[in-house]
């Protein structure tokens, strides 16, 4: 004799509006936790214990190692800055202020924009693959058993190196930029030193230097942050931790292109 199985109900679909309702619950209780991440570590900067050497050790892993990438992009992008406004300057014959255009455009925008996102892509995705890969095997569980601080002992370093490095390496990207702009204007436009350097250094003011430092500042904090944020609440064993680092890396990037608009504008308006 047959038997009649019971049929299992099949679960309601959402609708459209539950669904964006419930997705945009999600990217609130994300950001909240972001930010309280973001607090917690800043207020334990100012508080023992510290962890010296693993700063050091970040610095090193962030300056040292990203030096080779910053300097030849940026030796790279002064140069085709110049080459794409070369024709334009010989055109109006203003060629003397390929300097200007070189120094203010890599010290305002390109120098913190390609060096942010340079690291982004070099350490950010190392850092949340390194928590990611922490937390999947336990580690930052037993470091809390043993009674470490995970956000003290793994943030904190992370977080101070990164704006301690970033400014530096933003710097460095500059001053090659403005030598490959040189050497470009100087084959191409007939430029000698004098005029390029002296119009180059004329045309920078204040306002251009104190955006070129403000900015990586910025910029580091979001990069650290973004990158622990994604690493420490890696779940999913090693395909998480994929997943943890990719998202990272797009969001950060997207985080660095946005604030760099608004920051541009803010800084714009006190300087000018």
């Amino acid at each position: 004799m047959a038997t009649l199985t019971p049929k299992t109900p099949e679960p309601a679909t959402p609708s459209p509006s539950v669904a964006l309702g419930d997705t945009l619950k999600r990217k609130i209780l994300s950001l909240q936790s972001y930010s309280q991440l973001v607090g917690d570590a800043v207020s334990k900067i100012f508080t023992a214990p510290h962890y010296p050497e693993d700063v050091l050790e970040q610095m090193d892993a962030i300056g040292v190692g990203s030096l080779p990438i910053i300097l030849l992009t940026g030796f790279f992008i002064g140069g085709v800055m110049v080459l794409n406004t070369a024709q334009q300057f010989q055109r109006f014959g203003e060629t003397a202020l390929t300097g200007d255009t070189v120094a203010i455009a890599l010290v305002r925008e390109l120098g913190p924009t390609i060096a942010g996102l340079l690291v982004t892509g070099r350490n950010g995705s190392g850092i949340a693959s390194e928590l990611g890969s922490m937390v999947v095997t336990e580690q930052v569980d037993a470091m809390r058993a043993l009674g470490t601080d995970p956000v003290r002992k793994l943030v904190v370093p992370r977080l101070i190196a990164t704006v301690l490095v970033l400014p530096l390496l933003t710097a460095v990207a500059d001053l090659i930029g403005l030598i490959g702009g040189y050497i470009v204007a100087h084959f191409t436009l007939g430029l000698s030193a004098a005029e390029f350097w002296n119009r180059a250094v004329n045309a920078l003011a204040f306002g251009d230097l104190f955006m070129g430092l403000a900015k990586p500042f910025v910029f580091a904090i979001i990069i650290s942050t973004v990158a622990c944020y994604y690493g420490l609440r890696t779940r999913g064993g090693t395909q998480g931790v994929g997943r943890a680092t990719t998202t990272a890396v797009v969001v950060a990037s997207v985080a660095i292109l946005v604030s760099d608009f608004f920051l541009g504008k803010l800084l714009l308006y006190w300087f000018t």
